[in-house]
């Protein structure tokens, strides 16, 4: 038997399948729940123990997980009487490693102290590769103490690992994350139209822009989409448009300008409703691709 902590995972989709597959195999107990059947035989099949429902999932846990879309999803987990809180033992600790607004994940873990659940706010980025990886950054809001006892959690799914303060500041600095990589795709979405009606190379153009100052991390990840037109979700168009919604406002609330990522929403939002929502985004090569006048399969 496992010494380690028993582990309640709640969403097993493109990030949380291969993330709690990956705690299965730094040998903790993951008990899982998620809505489709499928997805509980992988759990399965990987080691895990699939759940009927939240309450049966989380019920014997000392650590409950979870990873979903956005904040309806987590406060519907989270609440009312098959929820996370109401059948979570006292003591247990609540990890949200969804990316939400700072205020529901303040508000989450205010309700789960009055059930003597601690909580810790822990988005994450590296998108899926990250995720299979294990390499995940994971951006940390909550109690010193209780980010020093899921520390060993979280090495087994990511290698930047950093408190960023009290809770609410995980979400605060994934939001800023998404910013950055939105604005990052976005330019290098551009560089390849005007590379490619330029008439250069872009392989050997990308190779050589990587290895200077305008390298990044999301022009390694998203090189081969660019050249392939692949654009298979790892990080949906959908779920970055929730984001940009996300730090937009919580701009808004503090009084921070965002020229450059205002318009960028915009570029994402109009995306979605061009019908590319479920695409992976850098899908945004789409987007910029239409204004040059280039019509996209």
């Amino acid at each position: 038997m496992s010494t380690l902590p028993k582990i309640a995972w709640i969403g097993l989709g493109i990030m949380g399948a291969p993330m709690a597959e990956n705690l299965i195999k730094a040998g903790y107990p993951v008990t899982g729940h998620t809505l489709e059947q499928d997805k509980l035989d992988r759990l399965a099949a990987a080691g895990g123990t699939p759940a009927a429902s939240i309450a049966e999932a989380v019920r014997e846990a000392d650590v409950v997980v979870t990873m979903v879309p956005a904040s309806p999803q987590v406060e519907a987990i989270a609440y009312g009487p098959d929820g996370i809180l109401e059948n979570a033992r006292r003591g247990a600790l609540l990890i949200d490693m969804s990316s939400i607004t700072p205020q529901t994940s303040v508000d989450l873990a205010a309700a789960a102290a009055g059930k003597g659940i601690r909580v810790l706010d822990a988005p994450v980025s590296g998108g899926e590769a990250g995720a299979v990886e294990a390499v995940l950054s994971i951006m940390v809001g909550g109690a010193q103490e209780d980010f020093d006892a899921a520390y060993p959690l979280f090495e087994a799914l990511g290698k930047t690992i950093v408190r960023c303060g009290p809770h609410g500041s995980g979400q605060t600095v994934k939001a800023a994350n998404q910013l950055i990589v939105a604005v990052n795709i976005q330019a290098c979405a551009e560089a390849v139209v005007f590379l490619e009606k330029s008439g250069v190379d872009l392989s050997a153009a990308l190779d050589v822009l990587n290895g200077g100052l305008a390298g990044s991390t999301v022009l390694t990840r998203k090189k081969d989409n660019f050249l392939n037109r692949d654009f298979a979700p790892g990080f949906r168009i959908d779920l970055h448009h929730k984001d940009m919604g996300i730090v937009t406002d919580a701009a808004r609330a503090v009084g921070a300008a965002l020229p450059t990522g205002t318009l960028v929403a915009s570029l994402v939002a109009a995306l979605r409703a061009q019908g590319d929502g479920g695409l992976d985004h850098s899908a945004l090569l789409r987007g910029v691709e239409r204004l040059s006048g280039h019509t996209t399969g």
